[in-house]
C-alpha cells in the first residue's frame, strides 16, 4: 500500500464520471415511467361507450377535475428533456477526457513517422519548442511539457526503455485512487459554504422529510383511511352488532374525512347556513336529531344529507353543494371497504372471545350494500332497471303489463328482441342502442365451488373440526350472451350448461339471480354421477326406492348425528340449491341480494372417517396434488385493481368492478370466512376460502356468497 495515493480530483474529470452515472441511473427509469403518454382507447371499447347525457356530463367533470394536467405534463416533459440534454453534454465532456488521456505516443506528438533519425527528432523538437515555449506569445505550457517528454523518450536511453516497457517515459507510476469530488470543495476558502450546505441537507431537510412522512403515515390505515375514522367504525359496529342499512349510512357520513379539522380538502362555505337546512327539510327520516357523537356534528349531518340526496338523485346547487356531493361520494368506496374490514375484525375477536357480542352477518352485508348503492346513486329498494340510461321512475310502468312483467335486468336481457323493443318503445333508436350497449356490457358471473380437506388423507371427507378449503372459480362474461335473440335449441343448451356449472347473473348494483338445479330421478342420476362437479350433490342408491327424487339440501340443514352403521356423508355430498330470497332482498321494487350457493356438508368423528377412507395414494398422485397446490398459490398471489369499467353516471369518478366473496351460515347468522375482496376479475379468477368445520357431527347448510363491491 506504500505506492498508493489518494487525492481529490484536480481536473474534475472523475466528478463528471460520477455525475454522468448518477444522472443516467435516475433519468432512464424516470423517462420510462413519467413521460406523459396519450392513451389510445380501443376502438371497440370506444364504440361500446354509453353516450347518454349522464355519461357525457361525467366525462366533462373528470376532465375539469384535472385543470392543471396539461401544465403538469409540460413541466414533466421539460424536466426530462433537460435531463437528457445535460446527460449528452456530460457524455461529450467525458469523451474529451478520454481523448486527452489516450496512450502516450512521442512520434505522434513530434509529428514524425516511426523510425525517424535523431537528427529529424532534434529538428522537429527545436521547431515546435520555438512555438510552444511558455515565454513566447504563442506558448502553451501544457503542450510544451508534453513535447519535452516526447523528446526525452526518443533521445534519452533510460526514458526510451521506460516508454517501450511501461508506456511512460517516467517509468511505472504509483497506483492512485481519485475521489470523485472537485478540489474546490475541500479548499479552505469554501469550507464554510460546504459545511452550511451539509448541515442544511442532512440536519434540516432530511429529518423534516422523514418526520413529515412518518406523521402522515401514522394517521392512516392500510386502506389510506384516517385512524380516527377506523376507531369510529370499530366503536359503532361494536355498539350495534345488528346494524340496519340506514344506520350504516349514518356511520359512513360521520367519517373524519368529511371534517374540516382532519381534512384540509373540505370546504366550508357561508352558503351552507342556508342551503343545508333547506336540504334537510326536503329529506325525510334523516335522523338529524340524533345526539350521539360524532353523528350529531354539523359536518356529519351535512355529509349524511348529501348522501341521501345522492341516493335519491336530487338536483343540488351546482357551485356549492353539488361540488361537496362529488367529493364525498368519491371518497365512499375506500371508506366502505375499511368499514367491512372493521366488522370482519370484530367478528374474529368475538370468535376469540375477546368481545362479548358477535356482529351478525346482516351487519357486514349491509355495509357491503352501501358500495353499489352509492356507485349507482340508487336506494336498495328501488328498481334495478334505473341503472340503465334514459330510464326514470316514470318509465317503470312500461315494464309491467299483463303479458310481460320485467323486474330485473336479467329478465330484460332474456326477452326476445321484438318484445324488448316493444317494452322500450318510449326510446328512440339512438337511445335504445345506447341502452343495449350498457345492458350488454353488464357482468354475468359463472360461479363454481369445490370443497376439500387438504391436510387429511382423504380430502373428500369432512371430519369434525377439520380445516375445510373451499376453492371458488369465477368466470365473467357479458350479459350480451343472454339476449333473447337466440333460437330455442341454443337457449336449451345454454340452460343445461348453466345448471351444471352454476351461473350467477350480477349487475353493478348487486342484483343476483342464481339458477337452481332441477331434481332428477335415480336413473338419470346414475348416468350423470361422474359428470357432475364435486360441489354438486352426488346421487345415492336406495334399495326399494327407485325413481324417488332427492330432497333438496335445505331439508337436511338440521344437524343430525351420524350412525355407526352407515358411513358419514363426504364432501361430495354438496349440492347447489336455490337460496330463497329474504324479505329485505325482495319486494315490489327491489331485486337486490347476494348470489348464494348453499353448500351442505356433514362432519363425522375422526376415527369413523379414517375407517371409511380409501387406500393410501401413490407417491406420484401425492406429488401431482402438491404441484397443483403450488400452481393455485401462484395464481392467487398478486392483486391487481383493474377489471371492467362500471356504468355509473352518478358517480364522479371512473369505477372498476369489485366483488366480495365469503361463506356464511344463514341459519345462525354468522360469518365463517373473511370476505375476500376480488379486484381483478377480468375473465376468470380463482380464490380459496378456509374455515373450520363444526366440532359436532351433523349436516350443516352453508352459503358461499358473491356480492358486488
Amino acid at each position: 500500500m506504500g505506492g498508493q495515493k489518494f487525492e481529490y480530483d484536480e481536473s474534475g474529470s472523475t466528478f463528471f464520471y460520477f455525475v454522468l452515472s448518477f444522472l443516467a441511473l435516475i433519468l432512464i427509469p424516470a423517462t420510462f415511467y413519467y413521460w406523459p403518454k396519450k392513451r389510445k382507447e380501443d376502438p371497440v371499447k370506444q364504440a361500446e361507450r354509453c353516450q347518454c347525457p349522464g355519461c357525457i356530463q361525467k366525462q366533462k367533470i373528470i376532465e375539469q377535475s384535472q385543470p392543471y394536467k396539461g401544465v403538469k405534463n409540460f413541466f414533466i416533459k421539460l424536466a426530462i428533456i433537460s435531463g437528457w440534454v445535460l446527460l449528452g453534454f456530460l457524455a461529450y465532456k467525458v469523451s474529451q477526457f478520454d481523448y486527452e488521456m489516450s496512450n502516450f505516443d512521442p512520434y505522434d506528438i513530434l509529428g514524425l513517422p516511426p523510425g525517424a533519425t535523431q537528427a529529424e527528432i532534434k529538428k522537429s523538437y527545436r521547431k515546435q519548442s520555438l512555438i510552444l515555449h511558455p515565454d513566447k506569445e504563442t506558448g502553451d505550457e501544457k503542450a510544451f511539457m508534453k513535447l519535452t517528454k516526447a523528446y526525452q523518450a526518443l533521445t534519452d536511453d533510460e526514458a526510451r526503455r521506460n516508454w517501450e516497457k511501461y508506456g511512460n517515459p517516467d517509468g511505472p507510476g504509483a497506483m492512485s485512487f481519485g475521489i470523485a469530488l472537485p478540489s474546490w470543495i475541500v479548499e479552505k476558502e469554501n469550507s464554510v459554504w460546504v459545511l452550511g450546505l451539509y448541515g442544511l441537507v442532512f440536519m434540516v431537510a432530511l429529518p423534516t422529510a422523514v418526520g413529515t412522512w412518518w406523521y402522515r403515515s401514522i394517521r392512516f390505515s392500510g386502506e389510506q383511511v384516517l385512524l380516527y375514522t377506523t376507531q369510529t367504525y370499530f366503536y359503532f359496529c361494536h355498539k350495534t352488532p345488528s346494524m340496519p342499512l340506514k344506520r350504516a349510512l349514518m356511520i359512513l357520513a360521520a367519517s373524519c374525512e368529511f371534517d374540516k379539522r382532519h381534512n384540509s380538502e373540505i370546504v366550508e362555505r357561508i352558503t351552507d347556513n342556508e342551503e343545508v337546512p333547506a336540504l334537510l327539510r326536503e329529506l325525510p327520516n334523516l335522523g338529524e336529531k340524533n345526539k350521539e357523537q360524532p353523528l350529531c356534528r354539523p359536518y356529519s349531518i351535512k355529509a349524511r344529507a348529501l348522501l341521501h340526496a345522492h341516493l335519491s338523485r336530487m338536483r343540488l346547487p351546482p357551485e356549492t353543494l353539488e361540488l361537496d356531493r362529488r367529493y364525498i361520494v368519491s371518497r365512499c368506496p375506500e371508506l366502505i371497504l375499511e368499514m367491512v374490514n372493521c366488522v370482519n375484525q370484530l367478528i374474529a375477536l368475538a370468535y376469540a372471545r375477546r368481545i362479548p357480542r358477535l356482529p351478525t352477518i346482516e351487519t357486514i352485508e349491509n355495509c357491503m350494500k352501501l358500495s353499489p348503492m352509492i356507485v349507482q346513486g340508487l336506494w336498495e329498494y328501488k328498481s334495478p332497471l334505473l341503472q340503465l340510461p334514459y330510464i326514470t321512475e316514470d318509465h317503470l310502468k312500461y315494464f309491467t303489463n299483463r303479458k310481460k312483467h320485467v323486474k330485473s335486468l336479467l329478465q330484460l336481457a332474456q326477452l326476445p328482441g321484438d318484445d324488448r323493443r316493444q317494452v322500450l318503445r318510449f326510446l328512440n333508436d339512438n337511445q335504445y342502442e345506447d341502452l343495449m350497449k350498457v345492458l350488454g356490457t353488464m357482468p354475468y358471473i359463472h360461479f363454481q365451488v369445490n370443497t376439500e380437506v387438504i391436510d387429511d388423507e382423504n380430502s373428500t371427507v369432512v371430519t369434525a373440526g377439520a380445516i375445510v378449503t373451499v376453492t371458488v372459480f369465477l368466470r365473467r362474461t357479458n350479459m350480451k350472451e343472454l339476449f333473447g335473440d337466440t333460437t330455442i335449441k341454443e337457449k336449451e343448451s345454454i340452460k343445461d350448461n348453466e345448471e351444471e356449472g352454476g351461473t350467477v347473473e350480477t349487475t353493478e348494483k348487486g342484483e343476483k339471480d342464481e339458477k337452481g338445479e332441477k331434481a332428477e330421478n335415480d336413473k338419470n342420476d346414475k348416468k350423470e354421477a361422474f359428470k357432475r362437479p364435486v360441489w354438486m350433490k352426488q346421487p345415492r342408491r336406495q334399495a326399494g326406492k327407485k325413481g324417488k327424487k332427492h330432497a333438496p339440501a335445505k331439508q337436511a340443514a338440521k344437524p343430525a348425528p351420524v350412525a355407526n352403521s352407515t358411513p358419514p356423508p363426504t364432501a361430495n355430498d354438496v349440492k347447489k340449491t336455490k337460496e330463497p330470497k329474504k324479505k329485505d332482498y325482495e319486494g315490489e321494487d327491489s331485486d337486490v341480494g347476494s348470489s348464494d350457493e348453499s353448500v351442505s356438508h356433514s362432519s363425522g368423528s375422526e376415527d369413523e372417517s379414517r375407517d371409511k377412507s380409501s387406500a393410501p395414494e401413490d407417491d406420484d398422485d401425492q406429488w401431482d396434488k402438491f404441484q397443483k397446490r403450488l400452481q393455485k398459490r401462484e395464481r392467487l398471489e398478486g392483486r391487481s385493481k383493474c377489471s371492467h369499467p362500471v356504468h355509473c353516471p352518478f358517480f364522479p369518478r371512473d369505477k372498476q368492478e369489485y366483488w366480495w366473496c365469503y361463506i356464511c351460515d344463514r341459519k345462525s347468522h354468522t360469518l365463517l370466512t373473511a370476505p375476500a375482496h376480488v379486484t381483478a376479475l377480468v375473465d376468470t379468477h380463482e380464490l380459496q376460502l378456509r374455515f373450520t368445520a363444526p366440532r359436532w357431527p351433523g349436516v350443516y347448510t352453508l352459503a358461499c356468497c358473491l356480492r358486488s363491491g
